[in-house]
C-alpha cells in the first residue's frame, strides 16, 4: 500500500517553508526548523513517476523465480511488481478495470461484487498474465539504473485520512494512544465512509471535528472519481491520476501549528498554497508570503550557504566536532570525530557522550536532508559505560522519530557501530559542493567549505602543539577569517584554545591554498580529512 508521507509529531520549534522557482527544472523546496535547513526537495516541472502516482500499465514479463512481474508504465525501464505488493484484493481490482473499460462499472463500489483475496503465499503466474492491463501505484521512484517499484494495492492519501478502495477495514494510527479518541474517530468514519472503501485514520486526525474529516473524505472520493473517469478511456501505459505537487504534499504531510512562515518567489504558486491552506488550516493563511526581493530567495534566507555546508564530505558541528560522510554502492558510512576533545582521562567518557549526542541530532538531519536510504553504518566515538550507550541509542531514536521514511535502528554493537536501515523511495539528494578552479583546470572544493576544513585542521593542530601557530593563506580567505575583529573566526579560535593563530595573507598563494607554520617557521603536518 502506498501512503506518501506520515504526519510528524509537533515539537516546540519554529518551522518555515521557502520555495524557489527554477527556470527550467521546476521548484526547490527548503524546510527550515529554527532557521536550520532540515529538508531539501527538488521537483521538476514534468516530474512523472512520483510516489503516489497511479498508472494503467501492461504486464510485460512474469519472473516466477523472483515471484514478481515487470510492468510497462511508460518509463524507459519496466517497473518492478513483487507478488507481496499485489495486495489481497488484486482480483477485485482486475475485475474493476475490465468492467470500467467496457463501460459497465461506475466509480461507486457499494454494489460491486468483490472477488476472493489471493493467497498471501501464492505465485505470481497464478494471478497475472503477460499482456494483462493492471492499475498500479508508484511506491518507489526510479533510482539509478532501476525502474520504479510499484504496488497494485491502491491508496489515496489526504490530510487526515487515507482512502483504500476494495476494503471495509477502518484502522487508526498507533500514535493516537487514547482509547476514547480512537473509538470516536472510528465511529465517525464508519458513519461517513462510502461502502466498498476502507479508511486509515492518520495521526493528525486526533481531536479533529467530523466536518473536517468529511471534507477530507469528500476530496479523496473526488480523486477516485477522476481516476475512474480517466481509466475509462486510458490505453496502457498511461498516468490516470497524479499525486499533488511536492509543495502541497509536504504541507499535507507535515503542516502543523509550528509553521510560522511559507515564502515563495512565484505569485501563482503563492496563490495555490494560500488556497490549499484555506482548506486545511484557514487560520494560517496569513503566513503565506510572496517574496519580491532583488536578492535570490535562497540567498536572502541563508539557504544556499547552508546547502554548501551541509552536503560536503565533511560536516561541521559545534565545539569543533564534525562528521565524515562516505557513500558507496552498498551502503553509507558516517564517522563521528570529536575535534577538540579533552585529553583528560576523566573527561573522555563525558566528552565522548556529549559529542555522540550532538552527532545523533546532526546525523538524523543529514539522513533527511540527503534522503539517504539503504544501509547506514555510523562509527560513534567509543563509549565504555553501558548506560551511556543506552542514552545514545535513545537519543538517536528520538531524533529520528520525525523521519517520514520507514527506518530501523539497531543498538550500538561491541565495536561502537550503529546500523540503520532507511527506506529509499526517491533518488538520494546529491548537491555538488565543488566549483570550477579559478587558478586552472578542473574543480576545487567550494571556498565556503575550505573554511570548515581550516577549522578542523586548527583543531587537530591545537591538540598537539602547545604554542601559537601561524596560518598562511590567500588574502580573500585571510580577510574572511579576520573579518569583524572581536567577533571574527580568528578571535573565536583564541577564546576556544587560549592560543593565538596569526593569519598572514599571501598574494602568491592560489585561491584555496593554505599552510600552517610554527614560531620557527617550520611547516606543521596537517591531519588527514
Amino acid at each position: 500500500m502506498v501512503i506518501p508521507g506520515i504526519a510528524l509529531t509537533i515539537k516546540d520549534v519554529s518551522t518555515e517553508l521557502v520555495i524557489k522557482t527554477i527556470r527550467t527544472d521546476g521548484i526547490a523546496i527548503a524546510l527550515l526548523k529554527d532557521g536550520k535547513l532540515s529538508e531539501l526537495h527538488n521537483e521538476k516541472e514534468e516530474n512523472d513517476f512520483s510516489v503516489g502516482d497511479i498508472y494503467l500499465g501492461r504486464v510485460k514479463k512474469l519472473v516466477p523465480g523472483l515471484n514478481a512481474a515487470f510492468v510497462d508504465v511508460g518509463y524507459e525501464k519496466d517497473a518492478f511488481l513483487h507478488y507481496h505488493d499485489l495486495g489481497p484484493q488484486v482480483k477485485s481490482l482486475t475485475k474493476f478495470i475490465k468492467r470500467t473499460t467496457t463501460g459497465k462499472q461506475t466509480w461507486d463500489l457499494s454494489e460491486f461484487q468483490q472477488e476472493e483475496d489471493i493467497d498471501k503465499n501464492g505465485k505470481i503466474n497464478d494471478v497475472l498474465k503477460q499482456g494483462q492491463h493492471l492499475l498500479v501505484q508508484i511506491a518507489k521512484e526510479p533510482i539509478s539504473t532501476k525502474g520504479p517499484r510499484i504496488s497494485s494495492e491502491m491508496s489515496l492519501a489526504g490530510r487526515y485520512i487515507v482512502l483504500v478502495p476494495f476494503s471495509d477495514r477502518i484502522s487508526v494510527s498507533q500514535k493516537i494512544k487514547e482509547k476514547e479518541e480512537r473509538a470516536r474517530l472510528k465511529r465517525l468514519i464508519q458513519s461517513i465512509r462510502p461502502k466498498g472503501f476502507g479508511v486509515i485514520i492518520r495521526t493528525v486526525a486526533e481531536n479533529v471535528k467530523v466536518a473536517e474529516l468529511d471534507a477530507d473524505l469528500t476530496n479523496l472520493v473526488k480523486k477516485w472519481k477522476t481516476c475512474h473517469r480517466q481509466l475509462k478511456r486510458a490505453k496502457p501505459p498511461t498516468k490516470v491520476l497524479g499525486e499533488m505537487g511536492r509543495a502541497s504534499s509536504i504541507l499535507r504531510d507535515i503542516f502543523n501549528d509550528s509553521f510560522t512562515s511559507i515564502v515563495t518567489d512565484d505569485e501563482e504558486l503563492t496563490d495555490g498554497i494560500r488556497e490549499y491552506l484555506q482548506n486545511i488550516a484557514p487560520d494560517k493563511e496569513g503566513i503565506v508570503k510572496f517574496y519580491e526581493g532583488k536578492v535570490p530567495i535562497f540567498e536572502h534566507y541563508g539557504i544556499e550557504r547552508q546547502i554548501k555546508g551541509a552536503f560536503g564530505r565533511s560536516v561541521s558541528m559545534s565545539k569543533g566536532a564534525y562528521l565524515i560522510i562516505e557513500h558507496t554502492e552498498a551502503m553509507h558510512v558516517i564517522d563521528v570525530n570529536s575535534g577538540n576533545r579533552s585529553n583528560s582521562k576523566e573527561d573522555q567518557e563525558a566528552n565522548a557522550l556529549a559529542v555522540n549526542l550532538l552527532s545523533a541530532t546532526e546525523i538524523a538531519r543529514q539522513l533527511r536532508l540527503r534522503d539517504m536510504g539503504g544501509i547506514i553504518v555510523i562509527d560513534f566515538i567509543d563509549l565504555h559505560k553501558a548506560e551511556n550507550r543506552r542514552t545514545l541509542y535513545e537519543k538517536l531514536k528520538e531524533e529520528m522519530s520525525d523521519d517520514r521514511a520507514k527506518h530501523k535502528i539497531l543498538p550500538p554493537s561491541r565495536f561502537g557501530l550503529v546500523e540503520i536501515t532507511r527506506q529509499r523511495v526517491r533518488p538520494e539528494m546529491n548537491i555538488k559542493t565543488s566549483e570550477e578552479n579559478p587558478d586552472g583546470d578542473g574543480e576545487v572544493q567550494a571556498p565556503i567549505l575550505i573554511i570548515d576544513d581550516i577549522e578542523h585542521q586548527v583543531d587537530a593542530i591545537m591538540q598537539k602543539v602547545n604554542k601559537p601557530i601561524c596560518l598562511h593563506t590567500h588574502p580573500f580567505i585571510a580577510a574572511y577569517l579576520t573579518k569583524g575583529t572581536f567577533k571574527s573566526i580568528q578571535m573565536k579560535w583564541f577564546k576556544r584554545y587560549k592560543k593565538w593563530v596569526t593569519i598572514i595573507p599571501r598574494d602568491s598563494y592560489k585561491f584555496l591554498e593554505y599552510h600552517f607554520y610554527d614560531k620557527k617557521n617550520k611547516e606543521l603536518e596537517l591531519k588527514e580529512q
